[in-house]
């Protein structure tokens, strides 16, 4: 993920400061960094960001390397490193368009929801054209995934870790990571083993050497087999791991780290084992104590447990919330799975991982109801270990599992056979994103959430949720900007929901497209798709809503010049209103009537009408309203020519308003004005 330091090659979490070996390849890489690239022996300023790559196989050491690369050039960037991670522990290549918009969430910038990828990798490079920082891209692919990113600002660095090369990347700068010297591959064996033990038989430390093949994720591993038996020797680890037989159909390369995994795994208890096994389900490689007990079907002290064992041997690294499974070691893991345990138990897992993240994400938005509430007593009845101490220990909780929460939506959504699931899951995060952080903020979030209900509803042809995340989707899509989108969005959604037969939805959607083409200036198709939603609200003698249309009908005609039809719908909408008793709606359409006569060239009519809403706000209390009506009453005095009487309304606004309000920021918006 994005501004985060990771550390995908397997080495110990309580390792993680300490660094063997390696110095020549960090020599190497600061000295291409002063290298004059083809751009300057051409005689040309470099056009980019240079571009260096550690490459070498998962387990090699390589985000080690490059983290390690970062810490002694920070002082050269005074604007920071940004890193992003571009391939998930489990396989999944990260889409750049996420990551653009986790580089840009890091760096403070904002983004609107559902923009693309070129939009969005745009704002990055525009970003970081005008900073001196170094870009730290883990894990990528291919050149697709690093090219987009670099920004056209020499003074910028980006650092790629990658297995292979960055075919179509100009003038990148390999550096391709073999194993470790035999002596920093000992000492980092010594840090688990002690010294006494590597002393006493050097040679049986160097055999483990060249049996991991100098790959510090194999020696770690074998290191936390000797720490966690501080009786055996040196001799017995190499023995055993020789006594291994190789996987003929890995590669060469590979067949040390596979070893090394064997010799530990196979030294577990069966409890450990299996949820060491069952992590390989863990969204985006990440997972807490409560993920851990899903998955395994067992309490979360024994989760505890089995995850501490696990991380001592180098099988699992420790944050501050959650544990991570290292890359290098993922796809051992979901092997082991695949062969050990039954179709049916995995899915029964996933299950219920996913029905623990859907109750304690219900508790995360519960906490932030008021006391009494049904969610509140709801809440109170879930198990202690479910609850959160109060809102702000729920937001950071959702701040910190958002990204495997999110992985997890996409994999539920992925799966296939857990829609159900999958739903409630989103359904539950959209709560409690827009409960802690509301719409705006989460927008980015729930943009991409509805798309993963949309793919749900299409796949199991559920018409009535295909309408309602087609709707949500538009609105996203109209607020941004993207008003052509959010009209096909609209219309499709309009299909579903005659498709299911939703008359809400229907209505909604009608209502919708109107808005679209109203703001695309085409008014007489706003009138007319307004006038068939009216048309429907009155067939369901739904009168809030009646009125409401009868007020967007008449704005569309006064915005097309059509006064007459205009003033009608106008007074339709202040009798709509009137009959439901909303006074405060009644004033603002009456203060739209008086509008539309004075475009119409009839001033006096207009100040009448004007008057008549001043007094339905008085009625209503709604003194800014009010304050609002007399400046319109001003504004039209003043056109008839009577200064005097325009003076006294602006003293009333001013009244109403008191000393710290501001008169003139309360008047309503038209396209004449």
């Amino acid at each position: 993920m994005a501004d985060q330091a990771v550390d995908g090659d397997g080495r110990a979490s309580a390792f993680r400061d300490k660094f063997f070996g390696r110095q020549r390849e960090l020599k190497s890489l600061r000295a291409d960094i002063e290298r004059a690239g083809l751009d300057t022996l051409a005689g040309r300023k470099a056009p980019r960001a240079r571009v260096l790559l550690i490459a070498g196989r998962p387990g090699s050491g390589r985000t080690a390397l490059a983290e390690v690369l970062a810490g002694r050039l920070a002082d050269e960037y005074p604007d920071g490193v940004l890193r992003a991670r571009l391939t998930e522990p489990g396989g999944r290549r990260v889409p750049t368009e996420e990551t653009a918009r986790e580089l840009l969430d890091a760096l403070g910038i904002a983004a609107p929801p559902g923009e693309g990828e070129d939009e969005l990798t745009e704002r990055v490079r525009e970003a970081l054209a005008v900073r001196r920082m170094l870009l730290l891209l883990d894990d990528a692919r291919d050149a697709e995934q690093v090219g987009p990113l670099l920004p056209d600002n020499p003074d910028c660095l980006a650092v790629a870790v990658a297995e292979g090369p960055l075919t179509g990347i100009p003038d990148v700068r390999p550096c391709t990571l073999g194993g470790m010297d035999a002596k920093s591959a000992i000492e980092l064996l010594g840090t688990f083993a002690g010294s006494v033990r590597i002393t006493v038989d050097p040679q049986a430390a160097e055999t483990i050497a060249e049996e991991c093949g100098g790959q510090p994720a194999a020696l770690v591993l074998v290191g936390g087999w000797l720490a966690a038996r501080p009786k055996a020797s040196v001799a017995d680890a190499a023995k055993r791991l020789r006594a291994l037989p190789d996987d003929g159909e890995q590669p060469s390369s590979a067949r040390p780290l596979s070893r090394a995994f064997r010799l530990v795994y196979e030294s577990l208890p069966q409890q450990s084992a299996r949820i060491l096994r069952l992590l390989a389900l863990a969204p985006g490689g990440l997972a807490d104590l409560h993920t851990a007990s899903a998955l395994a079907g067992c309490s979360i002290a024994a989760a505890r447990e089995a995850l501490d064992d696990v991380t001592a041997l180098g099988l699992v690294r420790a944050g501050h919330v959650h544990y991570e499974v290292p890359a290098c070691l993922a796809p051992l893991l979901r092997a082991l799975m695949e062969t050990q345990d039954r179709p049916a138990e995995v899915q029964l897992a996933r299950a219920r991982m996913l029905e623990r993240a859907v109750r304690q994400l219900q508790s995360c938005r519960a906490v932030t109801e008021p006391d009494g509430s049904p969610a509140r007593k709801k809440l109170a009845g879930l198990p202690r270990a479910l609850r959160f101490s109060g809102p702000q220990a729920a937001a950071e909780w959702l701040r910190v599992r958002q990204p495997a929460l999110l992985a997890a939506a996409r994999l539920a959504v992925a799966d296939g056979d857990l829609d159900t699931l999958a739903r409630r899951l989103i359904a539950a995060l959209v709560k409690a994103l827009v409960a802690h952080r509301g719409n705006e903020a989460a927008a980015p979030e729930l943009y991409g959430l509805h798309q993963l209900v949309l793919g749900v509803a299409e796949r199991r042809g559920l018409h009535r949720e295909q309408a309602a995340a087609l709707l949500n989707l538009a609105d996203l899509d109209a607020r941004t900007g993207r008003t052509e989108d959010a009209l096909a969005r609209y219309r499709a959604a309009l299909d579903a929901g005659r498709a299911a037969n939703d008359q809400y939805a229907t209505g909604r959607a009608m209502e919708s497209v109107g808005g679209a083409y109203q703001e695309l200036g085409d008014w007489q198709r706003a009138a007319d798709w307004y006038g068939r939603a009216l048309a429907l609200r009155q067939a369901r003698g739904e009168r809030a809503d009646e009125a409401r249309l009868y007020g967007r009908l008449g704005a569309a005609h006064t915005y097309a010049g059509r006064y007459g039809e205009a003033l009608r719908s106008w007074r339709a909408a202040v009798a709509g209103y009137r009959r439901i008793g909303d006074l405060p709606s009644q004033a603002r359409a009456l203060s739209e009537a008086a509008r539309v006569q004075e475009y119409a060239g009839r001033p006096e009519d207009s100040l009448h009408t004007c008057q008549e809403a001043v007094e339905w706000a008085r009625q209503a209390g709604d003194v800014r309203l009010q304050a609002a009506l007399q400046l319109r009453l001003a504004d039209t005095l003043d056109r008839l020519g009577d200064p005097a009487a325009a003076r006294m309304h602006r003293a009333t606004a001013e009244r109403l308003l008191g000393e710290k309000g501001s008169a003139y920021e309360i008047r309503s918006a038209s396209a004449k004005d």
